[in-house]
């Protein structure tokens, strides 16, 4: 099993970045797909979650309006539109699932079993 995340990058305030994180493993499907950052000298922090069907989703109250996550499960990859990024954005993103068998949703870092490596986004203001 194992979670690739991808698209991180150096912005200015204003534009837009798209981070992708692929899923791969035999028969891994996970219904709970998230994403989390953590800025220098802070904790990892939820961003955004999604179900299996995109039925669902979920976001930290700094990031609703301007970052959108989707995915498509024919890919089995997981999405995470940001855009109108803040200075405030920058930090190390992280995608993460839950076990396959769980439908719902947490905040909380310690519900996601599976972890990518972190792509980091840097906005400059």
């Amino acid at each position: 099993v194992q979670l690739q995340a991808s698209g991180g990058g150096l912005v200015q305030a204003g534009e837009s970045l798209r981070l992708s994180c692929a899923a791969s493993g035999r028969t891994f499907s996970p219904n709970i797909m998230g994403w989390f950052r953590q800025a220098p000298g802070k904790e990892r922090e939820f961003v955004a979650a999604i179900n299996w069907s995109g039925g669902t989703t979920r976001y930290a109250d700094s990031v609703k309006g301007r970052f959108t996550i989707s995915r498509d499960n024919t890919k089995n990859t997981a999405y995470l539109q940001m855009n109108s990024l803040k200075a405030e954005d920058t930090a190390v993103y992280y995608c993460a699932a839950r076990s396959t068998g769980i439908t719902v949703i947490s905040i909380a870092p310690s519900g996601y079993k599976y972890w990518g490596q972190g792509t980091q986004v840097t906005v400059s203001s």
